[in-house]
């Protein structure tokens, strides 16, 4: 058993992280190269005659193998621990409350993990550029920490729970955290333009978003062929 979980787990985060680094080559990279661009001073936001407009132009992505080597490998490490994860829960689930495990099942456990670790953590702390002034690193660290246990708590609740009131409480600690508020400044400093910022922000989450399907779909796939062979 442990064998199966730990082989689904690699498989999967291999497959993950690959799809994942590949999307975030034609997607992130890009943006975040140009964002980079801000960060340096390379390029200034409003510097075309006062007006309020920037060039909108990414560089090319070039021939920096080690830093594309290691934004795959640091997907696949990333992707594979996340895999470990998931499957330690799936099997937990079926074994305490029952749950039914198939590849079709695999992709909610797939978008739950995507809401828990990404997607609620967003709503507070958002992907930024590089450069970005943002609030002290320590105070949203523990606010990011906090909301995806807190959210992962409460979707595990509300989908095992039998009683109304469980399911209630499993809302509450998904929102709580959201009631709380993340860290963030009094005022503005952003060095890039809003647009390139929100784009950024869209194509990290989209991108990380097919990424946990495809690993709770690979998962919950191995798992269950592991266990027929």
């Amino acid at each position: 058993m442990t064998k199966n979980l730990l082989s689904s787990a690699v498989f999967a985060g291999l497959i993950a992280g690959l799809f994942a680094a590949l999307l975030q080559f034609v997607f992130v990279i890009p943006l975040l190269l140009e964002g980079e661009l801000y960060e340096t001073g390379a390029r200034v936001h409003f510097a075309i005659e006062g007006t309020t407009q920037s060039i909108k132009e990414a560089p090319a992505i070039g021939a920096d193998w080690s830093r594309h080597l290691m934004t795959i490998g640091f997907n696949i490490v990333t992707y594979t621990g996340y895999g470990l994860l998931m499957v330690a829960a799936m099997g937990f689930a079926r074994e305490r409350f029952g749950a039914t495990l198939s590849a079709k099942t695999g992709l909610i456990w797939g978008l739950c993990g995507f809401i828990a670790v990404q997607l609620a953590p967003a709503l507070g702390l958002p992907p930024e550029l590089p450069g970005t002034i943002a609030a002290e690193l320590t105070p949203r660290q523990i606010w990011w920490s906090g909301t995806i246990l807190s959210t992962a708590a409460g979707l595990a609740i509300i989908a095992f729970a039998g009683e109304l009131w469980k399911q209630v409480f499993g809302l509450a600690l998904v929102l709580l955290p959201h009631f709380i508020g993340a860290p963030h400044l009094d005022t503005y400093y952003g060095i890039a333009p809003p647009e390139l910022a929100a784009e950024f922000t869209t194509a990290s989450l989209g991108t990380a978003a097919v990424g946990w399907t495809i690993l709770g779909y690979v998962c919950a796939y191995f798992l269950v062929r592991g266990e027929d062979t």
